[in-house]
C-alpha cells in the first residue's frame, strides 16, 4: 500500500524558504496531530518519501531524523520508524509528601501512582554509605568528614521507567534503620526517619530542566532528543534540621507538576 493511501501528505512546496525536509516533518507531523499517525504506528519509509515528494533519499532522511530529535518517534532496528508511544503522565500535587500517605503506609510515589492509576514498581535499588558530593553536603550541612547513606532506585509506571532517584541522608541518622535496607518498610524513607524522631516539617524543592546524559537515558529508555526534569529536594525535620536530600531525574513527557500556592 503507497503512502498517499494511508497518510495524508502534502506535496513540497518549492516557493517556500524552508528546506523540503522541513515541510516533509511538517506534513508528518500534521498527519500525527490530526490522528492518522497515532502511538505506535510506522511511519512511512524513506523509499515511501523519496518516492511520494519526488526527493533524495536523504533529504527523506533528514525529515525522519527531525522527529526523531524532538522525541515525536523512535527507530526500532529492523523494523522501521515508530511513533513513539507516550509515557504514563503522572500529576505530582504538592501534598504528595503529606503525612496522612506514610501513615497509610503509603510513600510518596505509591501514593502518586494510585492518584494516577498507574501500577508502580522500583527495580535498581543500590546502598551505599559514601562522603557526598559538596553541593549535598552543604545542603545537609555536614562537615567534611561526615557521610551519608545513599539510595538509589529507580521508578517504573506499568511497567515504563519514568525517573531515577538518589537519596542522601545523615549517617548518623541513617545507620541502623531500614533506611540502609532494600526494602524500607510502609511509609517509605520519610516513615523511618520520623521513627527516629525527625518528624518532617517542611521540604524545599528546586526544579530544572535539562537533556539527559547517556547513562540516564539508557535507565530512562529514552529516545533522541527528548528532555529531562532534575527535582532536588531537601526535606527539614520541626528542629529546621536537614535530614535528606533527594535527586530525582524524572522523563519531562511522563510528569506535570503541580503546586498548591497559597495567595495569603
Amino acid at each position: 500500500m503507497g503512502v498517499e493511501n494511508c497518510v495524508q501528505l502534502g506535496e513540497i512546496n518549492r516557493q517556500d524558504g524552508r528546506p523540503p525536509y522541513r515541510q516533509i516533518a511538517d506534513h508528518l507531523r500534521s498527519a500525527m496531530d490530526r490522528g492518522e499517525l497515532t502511538a505506535g504506528d510506522k511511519l512511512p519509509s524513506e523509499a515511501e518519501l523519496t518516492r511520494h515528494y519526488s526527493v533524495a533519499r536523504m533529504t527523506a532522511r533528514q525529515a525522519i531524523q527531525e522527529l526523531r530529535t524532538e522525541g515525536r518517534v523512535v527507530a526500532e532496528h529492523g523494523r522501521g520508524v515508530f511513533v513513539r508511544m507516550p509515557a504514563p503522565v503522572r500529576r505530582l500535587a504538592s501534598d504528595r509528601f503529606a503525612r496522612k500517605h506514610r501513615d497509610a503506609g503509603q510513600a510518596a510515589f505509591l501514593a502518586e501512582a494510585d492518584k494516577a492509576g498507574v501500577r508502580p514498581s522500583v527495580d535498581q535499588i543500590e546502598i551505599d554509605r559514601a562522603t557526598p558530593p559538596t553541593e549535598v553536603r552543604e545542603r545537609l550541612r555536614l562537615s567534611d568528614d561526615e557521610r551519608v547513606a545513599v539510595r538509589s532506585r529507580r521508578y517504573l509506571a506499568d511497567d515504563r521507567p519514568i525517573e531515577v532517584a538518589t537519596s542522601y541522608l545523615p549517617l548518623t541518622i541513617a545507620e541502623g534503620t531500614a533506611i540502609l535496607e532494600a526494602n524500607t518498610g510502609p511509609g517509605g524513607i520519610y516513615a523511618r526517619l520520623e521513627e527516629t524522631g525527625h518528624v518532617l516539617d517542611h521540604f524545599v524543592e528546586e526544579v530544572t530542566a535539562r537533556m539527559p546524559t547517556a547513562d540516564e537515558r539508557r535507565r530512562l529508555e529514552l529516545p533522541d532528543g527528548v528532555p529531562v526534569l532534575v527535582v532536588v529536594r531537601t526535606a527539614y525535620d520541626t528542629a529546621g534540621v536537614p535530614v535528606e536530600v533527594c535527586d530525582t531525574v524524572k522523563a519531562a513527557p511522563a510528569y506535570v507538576l503541580e503546586y498548591d500556592i497559597p495567595a495569603r
